[in-house]
């Protein structure tokens, strides 16, 4: 098969699948992995597509869920800043809320010293947290979604319905002004929205990338959102908006 070809081909991939990984590249074209490297080098530089560790992935579309594990290695310095900053806002003895956000999993970390009730359908939060004896780990039920390494369905929504949260810590895939806080994948989002429902107070963490798009669902309106935590400084028009709602917003910089 011809290079350019080849490169067609890949293309073709990650516009189905959002993102795709060099070894399940390397083995779909019998190349070697440097040989791939090389093919998503260039198709960064002509800015079809945003390598990360071990795959590549775009962010068209607005049914654009990436696999997790390459969520984890994009934006990572962000994502820890916000995390530090949601740390700050949660006491000894709290019932909270993690969504399986990458960013909620660095909460995870910023915090396995406290003494919590954790709630969460993430598989990853739950093994991070999973030897913290100050931890009440509670993992809801539910489907596995292995994209995500998370818990969906509506087992999971349904056992969601039999806890309530002092605070919830929630991501999203893209937020707007007009459409409000959306997600790419149904399930993620109803997840979400039922933490927002069972919750006192509601945090919404979000890192510069997730701001002015739309994605699939919408998880939940401005109104039921208390706090806004991103990683950037926001231009004016967010910050009368968020003022107008009454949102409190911390800008990590």
């Amino acid at each position: 098969m011809l290079p350019i070809v080849r490169k067609e081909k890949i293309k073709e991939l990650i516009r189905e699948r959002k993102s795709i990984s060099v070894v399940e590249l390397s083995e779909t074209f019998k190349l070697t992995e440097e040989t791939i490297r090389k093919d998503l080098s260039q198709l960064e530089k002509e800015g079809f597509l945003k390598r990360t560790y071990g795959g590549a992935y775009i962010s068209d579309g607005v049914q654009n869920e990436i696999d997790v594990q390459f969520r984890e290695h994009i934006h990572i310095e962000g994502k820890r800043k916000i995390a530090l900053a949601c740390s700050e806002y949660i006491n000894n003895g709290d019932s909270i809320f993690l969504d399986a956000s990458t960013t909620s999993l660095y909460i995870a970390q910023s915090i396995h010293d406290k003494h919590l009730t954790i709630t969460t359908n993430s598989l990853k939060i739950a093994t991070a947290l999973a030897d913290e004896n100050n931890i009440n780990l509670v993992l809801i039920g539910g489907n596995l979604h292995l994209p995500s390494m998370s818990l969906l369905g509506k087992q999971a929504e349904n056992n969601m319905n039999h806890y309530f949260f002092d605070k919830a810590f929630i991501s999203c895939r893209f937020l707007n002004i007009q459409h409000e806080i959306t997600d790419s994948n149904e399930q993620q989002a109803e997840i979400r929205h039922t933490a927002v429902q069972r919750a006192n107070t509601t945090y919404l963490v979000a890192d510069y990338t997730k701001f002015d798009r739309t994605a699939f669902k919408k998880i939940c309106s401005y109104d039921e959102i208390d706090f806004l935590i991103t990683d950037n400084q926001l231009p004016e028009e967010w910050t009368d908006f968020l003022s107008e709602k009454e949102i409190i917003y911390k800008e990590c910089l």
